[in-house]
């Protein structure tokens, strides 16, 4: 064996090691993973795993940031000086887009079990997703130099998410083809142009009469699980929150996944609602218009949604998770139908690809503080979910 076999050996076990924890990972979520589940599935002992990573968490850390580093790397080349300024873009769109439907895991990884990276790997992967995304702004500046910064950025993070939707779904079509449309529908997305500012001030949310204990509860769970997650609240926590005893909870809700399960249900329940008032037209055009603005209206104003978005897939009892699940899938399948009357020409599984894109712009910005906390951002919100269907007016 020579010294360069040698020094690449360990490396390549490594990553075969991670490759295999990343798809346990996918399928169970994190928690629902141990040591042994890992080395077992890779055919070795536990301390002959412990040889390459020190516990869980680093294995986790390794393989997000493998491919983030694949990200960084991409941006790197796309942008560099060997590449035209007209064609930069496009190169970078492109590379993202294959590495998005080569590696499905990692965006999945990111996206559901991030939080429980350590919270200095948290913040490298924040400082370094800011440089990237400013990376990306400028260069998008530089094709469009009407674009305020802000206005750039905005586009750039929901470019982004076009990719990261291929976490949220199993559908897939040929890889060349499936690269071929993230780079379409993230392309659009760089071209939108947004609304402008409304003269209307939004009108002033109003409550009458004082919520039910329980709905209190409710209330006071949903907003705990969404700053610190489902795993670092307790009963007590939640009672605190509520202005009641700890104990007191439980004659309300037996367990937190019962409380979890409720916040499932109830954000379907909205949905399913919003989405009946929208279909209410004999127009298809139309009320995909209204259906996208509905959602942006319930995802920005339930936080139930954003929780049950959020939320550790294993927090539920199989049960529910199937029934909301069922949820979950006919309403997606709602917009499925509607975007394939109003454009025939695309297939199937390339509408619903381009549904979850939308929707995946929506979860994500929704949770991004940054963009966010635009003034205009339902509007904004509401015409980027009509470019990506490509119904834009």
């Amino acid at each position: 064996m020579t010294d360069v076999e040698r020094s690449s050996r360990p490396r390549d076990r490594k990553a075969q090691l991670a490759a295999v924890a990343a798809e346990l990972f996918r399928a169970r979520g994190f928690p629902g993973v141990s040591i042994k589940d890992i080395a077992d599935a890779a055919g070795v002992t536990g301390p002959a795993l412990y040889r390459h990573f020190a516990d869980k968490q680093a294995i986790l850390a390794y393989v997000v940031l493998s491919g983030f580093e694949d990200m960084e790397a991409a941006t790197a080349e796309a942008l560099s000086d060997s590449v035209l300024p007209s064609g930069q873009l496009r190169a970078l769109l492109g590379l993202l887009a294959t590495q998005a439907v080569e590696r499905r895991e990692i965006a999945a990884l990111w996206r559901w079990e991030g939080r429980h990276l350590p919270k200095e790997d948290q913040r490298e992967i924040a400082r370094r997703s800011a440089l990237v995304l400013a990376a990306w702004s400028k260069a998008l500046q530089a094709r469009r130099p009407e674009l305020p910064a802000e206005d750039a950025e905005l586009l750039c993070w929901a470019a982004l998410s076009v990719f990261g939707s291929v976490s949220v779904h199993h559908t897939s079509v040929a890889r060349r083809r499936f690269a071929a449309l993230l780079v379409q529908l993230a392309l659009n997305v760089l071209n939108a142009t947004l609304p402008a500012p409304s003269s209307t001030p939004p009108a002033a949310a109003v409550s009458v009469g004082t919520p039910s204990r329980r709905e209190q509860v409710l209330a006071a769970a949903t907003t705990l699980f969404a700053q610190r997650g489902f795993h670092d609240v307790s009963m007590e926590d939640i009672g605190a929150a509520a202005g009641i005893a700890g104990p007191s909870v439980y004659r309300h809700f037996p367990s937190k996944a019962a409380l979890m399960v409720a916040i499932g249900h109830r954000a379907a329940d909205r949905l399913a609602l919003a989405a009946e008032l929208a279909l209410q037209t004999s127009d298809e055009r139309s009320a995909l218009h209204r259906l996208a603005a509905s959602y942006v209206h319930t995802i920005l104003h339930t936080p139930e949604l954003l929780v049950s978005f959020s939320a550790d897939r294993v927090t539920m009892p199989d049960r529910d998770k199937v029934d909301l699940l069922r949820v979950q899938r006919d309403y997606v399948a709602q917009w499925v139908t509607l975007l394939s009357a109003v454009r025939p020409e695309l297939p199937p599984r390339e509408a619903k690809i381009t549904v979850h894109a939308a929707l995946t712009i929506a979860n994500d910005l929704a949770r991004t503080r940054r963009v966010a906390s635009r003034p205009n951002f339902a509007a904004e919100l509401t015409a980027l979910l009509h470019t990506v269907l490509g119904v834009a007016n």
